[in-house]
């Protein structure tokens, strides 16, 4: 097999930390190192890497989580040693399993090629001490549809480096990461199924780059938002795990990380505020929060060169591996922790707490000092008004509010659990879809609780992923009530108790309701003209019957 030396174009100063001095086989140059980073790798080409690179090491598998609306298998490639193949071997080995997701952004295609270069750097480089104390999944091409369709001028924020790109939503035209509650796309469902519930992976990374904004940082992290579940895994991720990575890559790489978001000109300059993304489980990365496991989301800045984008993500990555390896024992024992912790609260408290439900942005209680961006100048228009155009000075400025905290505007009781009327047989396969224990109760059963009376039905004027979100108000009334035989009963006392409560409560701003699960049966009921009982009943006891003294 002819061999060629993997020497780039910017090695020297790029790619410091690459696997610049050894000598990979042809097939396993990638697409942008071929073309000068003016191109990126179609489904093709990563498929033909996945195939050569499986034939020259014992550490690795390829397989498949589904298949995509275009009927693409999705790759998956696990990395261990020793080697595993499926979820139990992995669960016995005792090691924590780290899930690295890129593309599900087809335009964001970093996180596309750093995947397949760390395969190649540990299976075939010196990072196989990677694999000592975890297991790696990757999936490289997440969105396999969106990312052959390519052209140019799909991100404009990346400045034609690639020249072209895939787009950002699947072969249904949904965006990826916004389907996690509604599960529409395969892709979905085959990764919550295939990855997330089967292997049970201890820290899920999710690979993006940003859409424009001209802060100051190579990279920007978040972790998952998760108020409404337990803090254990964002506590640790979010003070301990990130700010380590953070300092490290500045002293190592001269690399300047921060934390995300964005801001906006209409509030003037110097930056004032500083804006993160939403809460809501609908992204993957929080979702995996509520599920007691920890999550970090990844955001190259778009206006560097590709080349330096994938140095970025590739350092970045390579961190939290070397970091989540070092400390396996510790993640797994807070992530069990966590879990505990939510199954507890359901036995300990259910009927007597209340937990949020919907949530609005708020700042951090530390504003952002020494806060990186490229600085703006401004000038008075023509017609008076006043605008702000980008020069090419980095500055630093001070005392920026972070909104990056959520406080909750709506609370609802931690039920025991939900009964769910045989009827609604739909709904509680989709929770078993997401993992959750639910079982179907084999005679008639009183239960104390309360049910939601339905006294405002809105829905959405305009579509947003293809629904006219839905939300409810009204109030909660106290009744005992009989579940019939073929009923589904769904007891919070399990691991993911606090998923399970978001995505079922009537006034959830991210639940089924919102997705417009219930519209026919609500609107069937005459919601738009007086008030109708939410189908989901909650409960908080079992009522027992005493027998009668002869």
């Amino acid at each position: 097999m002819k061999k060629i030396c993997l020497v780039l174009l910017f090695s020297a100063s790029i790619f410091a930390n690459a696997q610049t001095n050894i000598t990979y086989p042809e097939s396993l140059i990638l697409v942008p190192e071929k073309s000068n980073f003016e191109k990126t790798s179609t489904y093709a080409d990563v498929m033909q890497f996945l195939n050569s690179i499986k034939t020259m090491s014992p550490n690795i598998y390829v397989g498949s989580i589904g298949k995509s609306t275009l009927e693409k298998d999705i790759p998956m490639v696990v990395l261990a040693n020793p080697m595993v193949q499926t979820p139990a071997a992995a669960k016995a080995s005792g090691k924590p399993v780290i899930y690295i997701q890129a593309n599900i952004h087809a335009g964001e295609i970093e996180g596309k090629e750093v995947t397949m270069m760390l395969m190649r750097d540990i299976l075939l480089g010196n990072k196989k001490d990677l694999l000592n104390n975890q297991i790696i999944v990757f999936v490289p091409i997440y969105n396999t549809d969106g990312n052959d369709k390519m052209a140019k001028g799909l991100r404009p924020s990346q400045e034609n480096s690639p020249l072209e790109t895939g787009i950002r939503e699947n072969g249904q035209g949904l965006d990826l990461n916004r389907d996690g509650i509604k599960m529409e796309a395969p892709e979905t469902r085959a990764m919550i199924q295939q990855i997330i519930t089967a292997w049970d992976p201890q820290m899920t990374v999710d690979l993006h780059t940003t859409n424009g904004t001209w802060h100051g940082y190579s990279l920007t992290w978040a972790p998952g938002y998760l108020y409404a579940g337990q803090r254990e895994t964002y506590d640790y991720t979010n003070a301990t795990i990130l700010p380590y990575i953070t300092q490290k890559v500045k002293e190592k790489n001269d690399l300047m990380f921060g934390p995300f978001g964005d801001f906006s000109l209409r509030e003037g300059w110097p930056v004032k505020n500083f804006y993160t993304y939403n809460h809501h489980p609908r992204y993957i990365i929080n979702q995996i929060g509520l599920r007691n496991r920890m999550s970090i989301l990844s955001e190259t800045f778009a206006h560097e060169r590709f080349y330096q984008r994938i140095h970025t993500c590739y350092v970045f990555v390579n961190e939290i591996l070397a970091y989540c390896n070092q400390h396996a024992v510790e993640i797994m024992q807070i992530n069990k922790a966590a879990e505990n912790a939510a199954i507890q609260q359901v036995l300990n408290n259910a009927g007597t707490i209340k937990k949020g439900v919907r949530y609005k942005m708020v700042p951090t209680a530390q504003p952002i000092n020494h806060f990186r961006t490229y600085d703006y100048i401004k000038y008075s228009k023509a017609d008076g008004s006043t605008a702000f155009l980008k020069t090419g000075k980095i500055a630093h400025y001070d005392s920026v509010n972070y909104y990056a905290s959520f406080k909750d505007t709506v609370q609802a009781v931690l039920p025991r659990g939900y009964i769910i009327p045989a009827a609604f047989a739909s709904i509680a396969e989709h929770l078993k879809m997401q993992g959750a224990t639910v079982t179907q109760l084999d005679k008639k059963q009183m239960y104390s609780g309360e049910s939601f009376s339905i006294e405002k039905f809105t829905k959405a004027t305009r579509k947003f992923e293809g629904h006219f979100m839905a939300s409810a108000e009204g109030n909660f009334v106290a009744k005992d009530f009989v579940a019939e035989k073929g009923d589904f009963l769904v007891d919070l006392a399990q691991p993911l108790a606090n998923l399970i409560f978001y995505t079922l409560e009537p006034q959830s701003d991210d639940g089924l309701l919102n997705w417009n699960f219930f519209d026919t049966y609500l609107e069937a009921n005459g919601v738009n003209t007086k008030p109708v009982d939410f189908p989901i009943m909650k409960y908080f006891s079992i009522k027992t019957t005493s027998k009668k003294k002869k």
